[in-house]
């Protein structure tokens, strides 16, 4: 719960602010972790074609 808490006051998440409760919206989760996600070698190799 502290991570979230850190995202929101440094601002690094979007969020909706309903008096007190804080709500994160899922498409905001969502991008917040495609935005982070590491590709595999695999995935990294098959974007980029044969090496020579």
């Amino acid at each position: 719960m502290r991570f979230i808490r850190r995202l929101i006051q440094e601002r690094r998440i979007r969020y909706v602010k309903l008096g007190k409760p804080v709500r994160i919206p899922e498409s905001a989760i969502a991008a917040y972790i495609e935005e982070r996600t590491v590709p595999t070698l695999g995935d990294a190799r098959s974007r980029f074609g044969k090496a020579a």
